[in-house]
């Protein structure tokens, strides 16, 4: 798989393989400025490469249709992005919400469950101590809480995948421990995939692997400038 981005003179990314099992942790590990962001915006299918392929759950990403692709992306990954991206005007409760209200299938597998997607915001708000705040739109919320929020939404109906970019790095030494237990913990019961990029090796020892950027990035080993 190779990645250029528009303008750029060279690849920023080119990967021969690399695979995350179902179910399976997997820590991703590479400094600012090597290309994690990318890899991710690449596995969630928001970004296309220019040669190979990109599959999540069996689909090659590069054959849906953009509308496609972004139902698909709603349905079956939860995003837990660097910057948050909530809606400063809604309230954390609807924040969360979001997730169920753009996928159907969500919604149904929580229905599977016996559990309304309001009761599964108000559950995971309250093991991710929110439960005092989701009256509060997003914009009155610290950068820890928002943080917080951002997990919930990603993890609300229970998605095949969690992508995880930097998910702890507004959080103190104790609520990033409760964090990782929370996300691990969701994961297994749902039985998702886990990946989970950060340059602190500190928790790596939560994960079944850890995978180095550097190491399977090409680009990277040619001298090329990641992005």
């Amino acid at each position: 798989m190779r990645y250029r981005w528009p303008g750029a003179a060279r690849d920023c990314l080119a990967i021969e393989q690399f695979a995350v099992g179902g179910g399976e942790r997997v820590f991703l590990r590479g400094p600012s400025g090597s290309g994690k962001t990318t890899l991710l915006s690449l596995v969630g299918g928001v970004i296309l490469p220019q040669a190979g392929t990109v599959s999540v759950a069996g689909q090659p990403l590069a054959r849906l249709s953009a509308g496609v692709r972004d139902r698909f992306r709603a349905d079956h990954v939860g995003f837990v992005f660097q910057l948050f991206n909530l809606l400063p005007y809604l309230s954390a409760r609807d924040n969360i919400l979001l997730a169920c209200r753009f996928s159907a299938a969500r919604r149904a597998r929580l229905a599977v469950r016996g559990t309304s997607a309001e009761a599964e915001a108000q559950r995971l708000a309250s093991r991710l101590e929110l439960g005092d705040v989701l009256h509060r739109s997003a914009a009155e919320l610290s950068v820890g809480q928002q943080q917080r929020v951002a997990a919930a939404r990603a993890l609300i109906g229970r998605p095949g995948l969690i992508v995880a970019d930097e998910p702890t790095s507004a959080l103190d030494a104790d609520r990033q421990q409760g964090f990782i237990d929370l996300l691990l913990d969701e994961c297994a019961e749902a039985g998702a995939s886990l990946l989970f990029v950060s340059h602190d090796l500190r928790l790596a020892r939560h994960f079944d692997r850890i995978v180095d950027l550097a190491q399977i990035n090409q680009a990277a080993v040619s001298g090329e400038a990641a992005a």
